[in-house]
């Protein structure tokens, strides 16, 4: 029997935004930020060090990443100066996905999206750069996935440049 695939459950802009505004603590805010600004995996922003962070090239160094990889992520606009000092993030892997949840629950996100966790961010990184026409030969390089189609699934998930293509050809 084969395992079904479904389509990632993914955080956008907006929800974002709203997600944001209604988290109380700073290194909350800050590890959502990298989530769905960088891209990053929850373990990688637990494990993020100062020196990791270059301002002056707007990037991070993710160091060993899933499978041991080290990889390189563009650091999100909103990341300010002072956040570094919230780094590394003073908080286990735990207490983050409980603070997404709650926060999550309290502007009814989870009534929307039954199933959406702090991962969701990541895919809302990578969907939302689909959408607005990034190669998926580049998002596959930010999001460290060795296999392009690992990162195709994000193509299926926002099928927006497939429907345009219908209707300029049908």
């Amino acid at each position: 029997m084969t395992k079904q695939k479904k389509l990632p459950v993914a955080i956008d802009l907006e929800e974002f935004s709203e997600l944001i505004k209604h988290t109380k603590k700073n290194h909350h805010r800050i590890a959502f930020l990298l989530g769905y600004g960088a891209g990053l995996r929850i373990s990688e922003v637990i494990s993020l060090e100062k020196s990791d962070i270059n301002f002056k090239e707007k990037k991070i160094l993710v160091r060993q990443g899933k499978g041991n990889k080290d990889r390189v992520v563009p650091l999100p606009k909103g990341f300010k100066e002072w956040m570094l000092k919230y780094i590394p993030i003073k908080c286990g892997v735990r207490a983050l996905q409980i603070s997404f949840k709650k926060v999550a629950n309290k502007i009814d996100l989870t009534k929307k999206k039954p199933t959406i966790h702090f991962h969701s961010l990541r895919h809302g990184f990578a969907t939302r750069l689909i959408s607005e026409g990034m190669p998926i030969h580049h998002l596959r390089t930010l999001m460290g996935h060795s296999n392009i189609s690992t990162t195709n699934i994000y193509l299926e998930s926002n099928p927006k440049g497939a429907l345009e293509s219908y209707e300029e050809l049908f």
